[in-house]
């Protein structure tokens, strides 16, 4: 248990600045669907009339919601995974085998994070029918998800790589499985 607390102040700066955006987006976007959506509910329900722009607002913050709450999954380890073969694994194979895995992992958000970036050259000429807004707001979502995620998974290898060979086995494991 002390590997943990061990693991989590060696790398709470980006722990912390990773869950501490991913909260203010998840509340803003939030707050901000719900005044829109509550408001034009109203206003329909009151005078027969709508703000014409509410459709749009919530449907280009609604990614950025998700997205964060896909983050802040990941970060807590609330994600699905697959760990049978970690488990089958003696403990000194286990370190790089873990290790290894993140290492892919954050790759491959890179990878998704690099394709998205491309993009959004692309989608950003398509614009929202009232506001004008570019369709690269939502796109841009993905690919701050992809980097945060690709942090996070640099920094679960970094766990994985720095705990103990000899972790007693039946306390609970500093470092998540991999999301494959």
């Amino acid at each position: 248990m002390e590997t943990s607390v061990q693991a989590d102040a060696d790398s709470g700066v980006i722990d912390k600045a990773v869950a501490g955006v991913c909260r203010v987006v998840l509340w803003l976007s939030t707050s901000v669907i719900f005044v829109i959506l509550v408001a034009n509910t109203v206003l329909r329900y009151a005078t027969g009339s709508s703000l014409q722009w509410a459709n749009e607002v919530p449907e280009v913050l609604f990614p950025w919601l998700v997205m964060s709450g896909v983050v802040l999954a990941a970060r807590h380890g609330a994600h699905i995974a697959t760990t049978f073969l970690m488990d089958s694994l003696p403990a000194s194979a286990t370190r790089v085998v873990a290790t290894v895995s993140w290492l892919v992992v954050a790759g491959l958000y890179a990878t998704l994070a690099v394709a998205t970036f491309r993009m959004l050259a692309i989608v950003h000429d398509e614009k929202s029918p009232i506001l004008q807004l570019p369709g690269s707001i939502t796109y841009a979502c993905v690919m701050a998800g992809m980097v945060l995620l690709g942090l996070l998974a640099l920094q679960s290898a970094w766990r994985a790589w720095h705990v103990p060979a000899a972790a007693p086995a039946e306390a609970e494991s500093p470092v998540r499985a991999a999301h494959w």
